[in-house]
């Protein structure tokens, strides 16, 4: 067992709680993942990096092959559904939605795997578990006849409802009583409810609408409703599916409380009988940008996409781990402000970094002083204060063993002082002019310089795109 001991804020105590694995051999997380329609912004790249870390930390606590991180891929939306019937009537519904969603899913991939984001162990595809499945994981429709069973959903005008007043202790995470939960926040208030906090499970489709064939049973009536899942049921399916009925941490953006979260800890409690579905629920903070919400008629929505290959925010290309930087830098629950100023600061403290780091080798481990700090609730202002203090004091490999457990490696520029980013454009400059021996040349020498080049095609103009990475 590991001697670290990690405490963590959890949403469902209000507290900073100790977290004891359930097992120490298999510590379980998952966070609700994209949903693929768009291209993913700015504010779903906090939650993914926020929990990248998080799963970092678990890591090197608990060991690699003791941790499993989960993130769902959202593929089941009726706009998503729309566009597979409207663009692909002659293919079955799931390979209509894959055809849809392929291309925002692989620029999401590339996107997060440039802010150094470790992908997750598994990550399933919401449409991949709507009906029962061959390999016997948990999947919705079964799930949603368990709730029937058991007293706590009901169908009523081609719905399946999830009844908020059979769980005695609904809306316990966000501490909401049911009298308060009237309309809004995605809750519509339709007369054949039995509550108007009811939710959906399954929704009939009609003959212009895709949709799955589901067979229910209520009482001893069967009912086959041809149909699509709700929005919550989905992640509850997901998780059981690979990390049992219940697991150690649940995370997610702050905007998911109520009513996704709290809904998903109804569907799986009462589904599985349990007191919990996760012990412990961590949620980040909102993300502004420039002061004001992020939204397309505010004229500030910004993609991850546009930060990385244009230069629609400040004027210029920003590299991934300077994005991860700027948002590590203020306290993962916290609100924050996205500005370019932040931006700036953070280009500046890496390149900081990289005159420090100059030709020093990481060390073996991280710092104990950092790894306490990020051991506190991911006390990340504090690990940052201790990685300056590691530069000054000409501890460069402690200090770069710190970054590398963050997700950041500073690389030294080369001896001519020329911009990285510079020379990955002179070897794609190189290859537009198919001089392949010279572009091949610059990619041996960063190799052995310790930097691993990857080619790869931008999802949304098809255009090569070179990214970086320090060799591992």
């Amino acid at each position: 067992m590991a001697d670290t001991q990690l405490r963590l804020t959890n949403t469902l105590t209000r507290s900073k709680d100790v977290f004891t694995p359930i097992d120490p051999n298999n510590v379980r997380m998952y966070v609700c993942g994209p949903t693929v329609y768009d291209f993913a912004h700015i504010g779903n790249a906090r939650p993914v990096i926020v929990f990248d870390v998080l799963y970092r930390l678990l890591r090197h606590v608990y060991g690699e092959d003791h941790v499993t991180y989960v993130r769902n891929i959202t593929d089941v939306d009726d706009k998503i559904n729309a566009r597979a019937l409207r663009d692909y009537p002659a293919l079955p519904l799931n390979e209509a939605i894959r055809k849809v969603t392929e291309k925002t899913a692989n620029q999401f991939h590339a996107d997060v795997d440039a802010l150094g984001c470790l992908p997750p162990k598994h990550e399933p595809r919401a449409t991949e578990f709507v009906l029962p499945r061959d390999d016997g994981k948990t999947d919705m429709v079964s799930l949603i006849q368990i709730l029937i069973d058991r007293g706590h959903a009901y169908a009523t005008e081609g719905e399946i409802l999830f009844d908020t007043a059979s769980m005695q202790d609904y809306g316990k995470l966000s501490r909401r009583p049911l009298d308060e939960q009237q309309a809004g926040a995605r809750i519509a208030v339709d007369a054949h409810k039995k509550n108007p906090g009811d939710f959906v499970l399954w929704k009939a489709s009609s003959a212009e609408e895709p949709g799955w064939d589901a067979q229910f049973t209520v009482g001893e009536k069967a009912l086959a409703i041809r149909g699509r899942p709700g929005w919550h049921i989905e992640c509850s399916a997901m998780s059981a599916a690979y990390l049992g009925e219940v697991f150690d941490i649940h995370g997610g953006g702050l905007d998911l409380i109520f009513p996704h979260h709290e809904n998903e800890i109804a569907q799986s409690c009462c589904a599985h009988g349990r007191d919990v579905m996760a012990n412990i629920w961590m949620h980040n903070g909102f993300v502004q940008v420039e002061g004001r919400k992020m939204s397309k008629s505010e004229g500030n929505f910004v993609t991850i996409h546009d930060l990385l290959h244009t230069d629609t925010f400040g004027g210029r290309k920003w590299p991934g781990e300077v994005l991860r930087l700027a948002m590590l830098k203020t306290n993962y629950r916290e609100p924050i402000d996205f500005t370019v100023a932040k931006l700036e600061e953070a280009l500046r403290e890496i390149e900081r970094w990289e005159r420090f780091a100059g030709d020093a080798v990481p060390a073996d481990a991280p710092d104990s002083i950092v790894l306490e700090a990020l051991a506190d609730d991911l006390n990340l202002n504090e690990a940052f204060v201790r990685i300056h203090a590691l530069m000054n004091d000409g501890q460069a490999g402690a200090a770069l063993a710190s970054l590398h457990l963050l997700g950041i490696d500073p690389v030294r520029k080369d001896a001519g002082d020329v911009d990285f980013a510079e020379i990955v454009q002179r070897r794609l400059d190189l290859i537009a002019a198919k001089n392949w021996a010279e572009a091949d040349k610059i990619r041996d020498e960063l190799l052995a310089k310790g930097i691993q080049l990857k080619d790869g095609k931008d999802p949304a103009t098809g255009e090569r795109i070179t990214t970086w990475e320090v060799k591992r």
